[in-house]
């Protein structure tokens, strides 16, 4: 029978795992199906972010003092995916079996030839994992063979049929969640897997089941609510908006900037507003291709980073910028802002004419302008006046536009 140690704290000192001298298996071989939501891709190479909730995973683990050596454990279909997903964390690959209990003793296996003093496995699909919850569980194999992240049950529990009717309460006392990552003495573990695989008993559905199956002492250490498993489409959604809302979070020095800019009219078919070609009877006379919608837009984002105007940074002087894209000068300073570590939060245009009428084009001035930034389309406003026929556009002499740019930086970059 297994020993369960009780749920603690894992504060012991009897046995520490020494500085990287802990192993960490990834199990990334699973198919994810439940969270496919129209899309095939295996939910662990599904984007969050921006990239796939494997690398997320990654990141969280791999700078930790006490993982000296990473495992991910793939399946064998899924190459182009982890090559990408992969990055630089220094991960070996192993494929993986039909089975989850065949991946991580095949990622263990891999370990043997130079076995640590502990092994963590970890599912791919749980991004959030603070460094105090693989602290914790490092810490309790002081005195157990095994020590899982776990939460006490908080809701009542329901047995229910295939039919939906409750069949009874089941006392929810001593219920845990299970979570990883799940730590284990690196040689019981490899002896548990081994011998459940010899066994043929493929239906333990995690390594704790594993340990307690073979004998083994496994505790409980307190998990985090936000170490979640990402198993539907909306887990995957929620995972998007927290990671969102983290990153912004960390970007806490908020600037504003504001761009303003004219052209007059010349000889032409069309203007170019927004990088959207509008018919018109005039064309706008200017360096590059005039476009004065994107010229504002890239001055109110350099003003938020005190780095000049678009004239310091392309002189009108310059041949080679005559008749260039203007979304040159956007993706420019769209680069500036990446190389401070920051991120454009909002992008706010004004145009203002008489004509042509920019309204029938303002979704696809939004469409083009978030599109060259990267942002969403409800982070790019475009709105469009005149000025009651006073001043030269009123008189049809030219256009004006007016931008203003939120900028984040974090406060460790550029004062």
């Amino acid at each position: 029978m297994s020993t369960a140690s009780a749920p603690g704290d894992g504060n012991s000192s009897v046995r520490r795992v020494s500085s990287g001298r802990a192993a960490l298996v990834v199990v990334a071989a699973g198919r994810g199906s439940r969270a496919a939501g129209g899309d095939p891709t295996p939910k662990q190479y599904r984007t969050i972010g921006g990239r796939p909730v494997l690398a997320e995973t990654l990141d969280r683990l791999c700078g930790h003092p006490s993982i000296g050596r990473i495992v991910v454990v793939v399946h064998p279909d899924d190459h182009p995916h982890y090559s990408a997903a992969l990055g630089d964390s220094g991960a070996e690959i192993v494929l993986g079996g039909a089975e989850r209990q065949a991946s991580v003793l095949a990622g263990l296996e891999r370990l043997a030839d130079d076995p640590p003093d502990a092994v963590l496995i970890h599912d791919a699909v749980r991004p959030f994992c603070p460094a105090a919850v693989v602290d914790r569980v490092l810490a309790r194999l002081a005195t157990s063979d095994g020590a899982i992240a776990a939460l006490p049950v908080p809701d009542t529990i329901k047995r229910v049929d295939a039919a939906g009717t409750i069949l009874d309460t089941v006392p929810r006392a001593g219920l845990w969640a299970a979570q990883t990552p799940q730590g284990f003495r690196f040689a019981t573990i490899l002896e548990a897997h081994r011998r459940a695989a010899a066994a043929g008993r493929t239906d333990l559905t995690d390594d704790a089941g594993v340990a307690e199956w073979a004998g083994l002492s496994v505790a409980a250490v307190p998990g985090d609510p936000g170490n979640a498993k990402l198993t539907l489409a909306e887990d995957l959604e929620r995972a998007d908006r927290r990671l969102a809302a983290e990153r912004l979070g960390a970007l806490g020095d908020v600037r504003v900037g504001q761009g303003f800019d004219v052209h007059a009219f010349g000889p032409g078919d069309h203007v170019v507003l927004g990088g959207v070609r509008i018919p018109h009877t005039h064309g706008l006379v200017g360096h590059s291709d005039a476009d004065v919608a994107l010229h504002v837009l890239t001055d109110a984002i350099l003003g938020a980073l005190a780095d000049g105007d678009i004239g310091s940074h392309f002189p009108p002087s310059d041949p080679q910028w005559r008749g260039v894209d203007s979304a040159v000068f956007l993706s420019h300073a769209v680069g500036r802002v990446a190389q401070r570590r920051g991120r454009i939060a909002h992008l706010d245009l004004t145009i203002v004419c008489e004509a042509p009428k920019v309204g029938p084009h303002r979704d696809a001035i939004r469409a083009r302008v978030a599109a060259i930034t990267g942002l969403a389309i409800d982070r790019v406003a475009v709105k469009a006046t005149t000025t009651e026929r006073l001043g030269f556009t009123g008189r049809g002499e030219g256009i004006a536009a007016l931008a203003t740019a939120t900028v984040r930086l974090p406060f460790d970059v550029g004062g």
